[in-house]
């Protein structure tokens, strides 16, 4: 009877074991984004979401996030990817929501244009701080970024504490101190309220905010597209005015290129090649930005997609946070030229192509392809059993070659192509979707591949 109840105590420890092993990898398996309510001083009275990834680095970078008039932190962090790019390499995202003028972050009173106003701009600086201090933020490696109004106060933040941000990057925006008053600032369209300025002008108002400091100041990237009919796209020159003057740059670029067909990218570097201001003008583009992979764009301009520290696990919630959204699966990152190869540790898969077939696949292959290079989005249906790891390969019927990859590892070897998940799309349940994406290069004619597998079982197209 003791043997028996031994062996009994047993069984029921490694069931336990089992069950609080399932437990914490489910707990673990998304992060969440969640509201702080105590951050500090609050003048501006905006609501404060904060995204931690899993995989967050020991001393993270912080990107502060805002979003366009009449939108949310929660709805910016849905509808960019910004938390997705968190995931991949490891800095927290921040999400305020303003609360003034259909929800347009202030951009108009005097207020906003000094530091320390009682308004927008210090809430947000008390998010920066409490992040700083509760998650170990690197206080040397913070950034702005935003769409629309969010743009306009990137601009604002910048230039009010040059010594905070290192880069920003702005979506349709205004320069500093574009709008005189409250009066001027129209939430459903701004046609062009800050033209004519030089740029000594817009460099000065940056400069006056700061009359003391000296540099060195914030590198800024700018967006903006030709057909925007809520704010001007002449609005982009008068920022290239303000940011290149604030950094001493001529207002001629250095190069001109083009990224990716309909994306034309002015660079102006100082005498060293540092590339401190770039502008890009997306031809036909509405006010509708960041979208197509210009998110990573950033991201990259900011120097975050380097794998300078090695993750850890995310640090726990303080009591002041209570959970807001979990992160859909990652969305599919297109027409990213710029990124580099993820460095997220890949998840060695469960079912290899040697292993049965575990049921039927679809797979859509999306190219967009200019002279000599291309980036593709590849969608994987799942349309059999659930899959746990997963493993995708092709061959070229030509001479293309991967250069770098998002939210999939991607190795070529010779015409031969195998791209495999990522710690956070390991799974992919019956029904469902993931999606990844890479660029490349070829010469000649840049034929798609006849054929896809997944985990050894070939693919229908489409």
């Amino acid at each position: 009877m003791k043997r028996l109840l031994a062996v009994l105590a047993g069984v029921c420890a490694a069931v336990l074991y089992a069950a609080v092993t399932l437990v914490s990898a489910q707990s673990a398996a998304a992060a969440t984004l969640t509201e702080v309510t105590n951050f500090g001083a609050n003048p501006g009275n905006l609501r404060m979401h904060v995204y931690v990834p899993n995989t967050v680095q020991s001393n993270p970078a912080i990107v502060l996030a805002m979003h366009p008039c009449g939108g949310s932190g929660p709805g910016f962090y849905s509808s960019s990817e910004f938390a997705s790019l968190a995931d991949r390499y490891g800095y927290i995202v921040i999400y305020p929501s303003a609360s003034k003028k259909s929800n347009c972050f202030d951009n108009w009173s005097d207020a906003s244009k000094v530091r320390g106003g009682q308004t927008d701009p210090v809430s947000l600086m008390s998010m920066i701080t409490y992040v700083e201090s509760q998650y170990h933020g690197d206080p040397n490696r913070v950034f702005a970024t935003g769409s629309s109004s969010g743009a306009m106060m990137t601009n604002a933040m910048l230039g009010l504490y040059p010594e905070v941000f290192k880069a920003g990057a702005a979506f349709m925006g205004v320069p500093f101190t574009c709008f005189p008053n409250e009066a001027a600032y129209s939430p459903g369209g701004n046609s062009a309220p800050c033209v004519g300025k030089t740029a000594q002008q817009w460099g000065d108002a940056v400069r006056n905010a700061n009359p003391s400091y000296r540099g060195p100041w914030p590198r800024m990237q700018l967006w903006h597209g030709t057909n925007d009919t809520v704010v001007a796209y002449s609005e982009l020159e008068e920022e290239i005015k303000q940011w290149t003057n604030v950094n001493g740059l001529s207002q001629t670029p250095t190069s001109t290129d083009t990224p990716q067909s309909g994306w034309s990218r002015r660079r102006y570097a100082d005498s060293s090649g540092a590339v401190k201001v770039e502008a890009y003008t997306i031809q036909g583009a509405g006010h509708s930005l960041p979208s197509g992979g210009m998110a990573a764009v950033a991201i990259q301009f900011f120097g975050l997609t380097g794998a300078s520290q090695s993750p850890s696990q995310s640090p726990s919630q303080s009591p002041s946070q209570s959970p807001s959204q979990s992160p859909s699966q990652s969305p599919s990152q297109s027409q990213s030229p710029s990124q580099t190869p993820s460095s997220t540790p890949s998840v060695t898969p469960s079912v290899t192509p040697s292993d049965p077939q575990t049921g039927a696949c679809r797979v859509s292959y999306r190219p967009n392809t200019w002279n000599n290079g291309f980036t593709a989005d590849i969608t994987v249906t799942n349309t059999g059993a659930a899959v746990n790891g997963w493993t995708v390969t092709w061959s070229w019927p030509g001479n293309q070659q991967v250069t770098n990859a998002w939210n999939a590892t991607v190795t070529q070897s010779g015409t031969q192509v195998t791209a495999r998940n990522v710690s956070y799309n390991a799974s992919i349940p019956a029904g469902g979707s993931t999606s990844f994406g890479f660029q490349g290069t070829y010469s000649g004619t840049n034929t798609a591949p006849a054929r896809f597998t997944l985990n050894g079982t070939a693919c229908a197209n489409g």
